[in-house]
C-alpha cells in the first residue's frame, strides 16, 4: 500500500532568536517529524525564515556599512543562507532522532527557488514581517538610517516588512518528488522558497519573502499530498479568539472556514494566511485534509483527538 504524503509547515518564529537556540529547539521538532514517520507517512517539511532572513540581512548590511571593501549582500542570497542553516539544523536533528529510534531513512534539505510574478502588486506594498522585534523608537531610527519599512506586529513590537508575492511554481518540484518517491524525508521550500522571476525563460532572484504557508500549500498541491499539516502556536483554530465567547474549531468543512474568514474571525498577521493556505490546498486537492495545530500536538492531531481539521468530503478519514 502506498504511504500517504504529508507536507508539514513549520513557522520561522518557532525556531528561536539565535543559531544556538534554534539548534536546541529543532530537537523537539525532529521528535514530532519522526513520530509522523513512525505513523507510516512520507514526510515533506517546509519552514518559515522571517526572523532569520531579516537578522542575516541586517547583520550583513551593518557589516558592509562599516567595511567599505565589503559589498552589500542581496536579499535573495540572504534567503538562501537562511535556507541552508535552518535546513542543516533540521536535517541533523531529524537524522539523530531517526538513529535514536533505529529507523534507517535518509533526510535531506534542498535549496529551493519559487517563481513569482514580476508584476505582483505585493512589490508595491511590503507586508511580510522579517527580522527581530523593536520598540517604536528603535524602529524609527533604523528606518531613517536604512530606508526600511516597519509595522507594528500583533502587539509584540515593530518589525521590518518586505514584499510578499504569491508563489506560482516551485522550480525544484521534480527533484523533490523523486526524493519523496525514494522514501526520503525532504526539507524544502524554506522561507517559502527563494523568490525568483522569469525573464526570457531565465531565472533571477528578487528581494522578497514568500509566505511559507502559501508555499507549503503549493508544495502539497504540486506533490498531490494527502495532508497539509500547519504547525503553529495554538492547539486549535478559534473563532472569537481572545474573547469570553472564544470557541475551538475541531472538524469543519471548507465552506465553514470560508464563512468564518469572510466574517473576520481570523487575524491578518497570524491565522488568516494559514486558513487561506488550507482552502487553496483543498480547492486543488478535494480529497485531501488540512490540519492546523501546535507542534506538541501534531501526533495527536493525526489521531483526530486535537487540532482543527478542514475537509471537503462528507467524512474525515485519517
Amino acid at each position: 500500500m502506498n504511504k500517504k504524503r504529508i507536507v508539514v509547515a513549520l513557522g520561522g518564529n518557532a525556531l528561536g532568536n539565535s543559531a544556538q537556540e534554534q539548534l536546541n529547539l529543532v530537537k523537539k521538532t525532529a521528535h514530532t517529524i519522526v513520530d509522523l514517520v513512525e505513523k507510516n507517512y512520507n514526510v515533506i517539511v517546509g519552514h518559515g525564515n522571517g526572523p532569520q532572513v531579516g537578522m542575516i540581512n541586517l547583520a550583513l548590511d551593518e557589516f558592509s556599512s562599516n567595511h567599505s571593501n565589503i559589498p552589500n549582500m542581496p536579499f535573495p542570497e540572504c534567503g538562501a543562507m537562511s535556507q541552508g542553516y535552518i535546513g542543516y539544523h533540521l536535517q541533523q536533528a531529524i537524522k539523530n532522532e531517526l538513529i535514536n529510534r533505529n529507523i534507517k531513512k535518509n533526510v535531506v534539505s534542498l535549496i529551493t527557488q519559487t517563481i513569482v510574478d514580476k508584476h505582483d502588486t505585493a512589490f508595491d506594498h511590503p507586508t511580510k514581517p522579517v527580522g527581530s522585534f523593536y520598540t517604536k523608537e528603535q524602529a524609527e531610527i533604523i528606518a531613517k538610517e536604512k530606508g526600511f519599512t516597519f509595522v507594528e506586529d500583533a502587539g509584540r513590537g515593530y518589525r521590518r516588512v518586505v514584499p510578499s508575492p504569491s508563489p506560482q511554481k516551485i522550480v525544484e518540484i521534480g527533484t523533490i518528488n523523486d526524493l519523496v518517491n525514494s522514501g526520503d524525508i525532504v526539507v524544502t521550500a524554506g522561507g517559502g522558497g527563494i523568490p525568483v522571476i522569469e525573464i526570457d525563460s531565465k531565472l533571477s532572484g528578487v528581494s522578497a519573502v514568500i509566505d511559507k504557508d502559501k508555499s507549503c500549500s503549493l508544495l502539497a498541491t504540486s506533490l498531490k499530498a494527502d495532508i497539509l499539516l500547519i504547525l503553529t502556536a495554538v492547539d486549535f483554530v478559534y473563532i472569537n479568539f481572545n474573547t469570553k465567547n472564544q470557541q475551538a474549531l475541531s472538524k469543519i468543512k471548507v465552506e465553514e472556514a470560508l464563512k468564518y474568514k469572510n466574517t473576520g474571525h481570523f487575524a491578518k498577521g497570524s491565522m488568516l494566511p494559514k486558513i487561506d493556505a488550507c482552502i487553496d490546498f483543498l480547492t486543488q486537492q478535494p480529497n485531501g485534509l488540512a490540519i492546523i495545530t501546535s507542534l506538541e500536538k501534531a501526533k495527536d492531531a493525526l489521531n483526530g483527538s486535537v487540532g482543527t481539521i478542514i475537509y471537503n468530503k462528507n467524512e474525515v478519514t485519517l
